[in-house]
């Protein structure tokens, strides 16, 4: 893990038409870029996923799905 991991970046992307930003820590852009290219979809497209099921805030729900993610290997 490298010095960065904890440092903040914010995204902006589109979901169902909206811009919209996020704020998650490098190493979460980096969980999410692997977990994506595990499952051969773009990080776009496992964020649009996670977008339609969650139930708190936006960055909060992708923490969590990429903890889980991590948790499970």
């Amino acid at each position: 893990m490298t010095e960065d991991a904890g440092k903040i970046k914010k995204r902006s992307i589109t979901i169902a038409g909206h811009r919209t930003s996020i704020t998650l820590e490098d190493i979460f852009w980096e969980a999410l870029k692997n977990i994506a290219s595990a499952k051969g979809i773009s990080r776009q497209t496992l964020i649009e996923g996670i977008d339609k099921t969650r139930t708190t805030s936006l960055s909060s729900a992708l923490r969590v799905y990429a903890m889980k993610e991590v948790l499970k290997n």
